[in-house]
């Protein structure tokens, strides 16, 4: 099981639309509104990290309003 982490910036006022659908997202299991440098933060669990990187690429950063996103994966000690 792969983990990763997605930072994502939003165009302002878009943020808790962003939000909203970010937390339906396939893979997604928890969302979080920030305040800071990014303005959410979702955390994605899937088979590989192939998986989760398409879906940041396909379907995160395809959404209305989302400007930028940086993907931390998690490691396996």
């Amino acid at each position: 099981m792969a983990v990763g982490y997605v930072l994502v910036n939003v165009s302002p006022g878009k943020e808790y639309e962003a939000f909203q659908t970010i937390k339906l997202v396939q893979n997604v299991v928890d969302t979080t509104l920030l305040f800071g440098d990014y303005d959410i933060i979702a955390k994605l669990e899937a088979e590989d990290l192939g998986t989760i990187a398409k879906t940041v690429v396909e379907t995160i950063r395809q959404i209305p309003g989302v400007t930028n996103t940086k993907t931390l994966a998690g490691a396996e000690i």
